[in-house]
């Protein structure tokens, strides 16, 4: 009888490769560190067209946006989630609230993280997109 996704250990569920969105190229590569770190294949851009045209080749799974450095609105985000509906969305900033966002904060950002980037807080949103990713594959037939 094999075990249900609560019963997984995190290194059992493979890790999700990151896109990395920041204007600030130091900023990005300091993020980009990081992840390494932990064992995880982040790639460095720095607009977000360059994120659509790396999605278009590379699917990622999740994409880590610096919201104090890249002006995305919420058209932009139903555009991403119409081109790449498995992404998911994490948002980096300095500020608690981003005024006019409320769309896409609510229905297409996948959580929010303060900066400095926390490892422990990372991790944990790593892990939720690990199991909801594994959730969605074991209900495909």
């Amino acid at each position: 009888m094999g075990l249900g996704l609560r019963g997984r250990r995190m290194m059992d569920l493979p890790k999700p490769a990151v896109a990395v969105v920041d204007a600030d190229e130091h900023q990005c590569w300091v993020v980009c560190e990081m992840l390494r770190q932990f064992d995880y294949r982040a790639t460095p851009l720095h607009s977000l067209p360059d994120l659509q045209a790396h999605l278009e080749a590379h699917p990622d799974q999740v994409a880590i946006l610096d919201m104090d450095t890249v002006a995305a609105d919420n058209r932009w985000f139903r555009e991403l989630k119409r081109q790449a509906p498995g992404l998911h969305v994490l948002a980096l900033s300095n500020r608690p609230y981003h005024p006019g966002l409320e769309e896409a904060m609510s229905s297409h950002i996948y959580g929010c993280l303060a900066k400095p980037l926390d490892p422990e807080e990372f991790l944990y949103w790593m892990k939720s997109i690990a199991e909801n990713v594994a959730a969605r594959q074991s209900a495909q037939p």
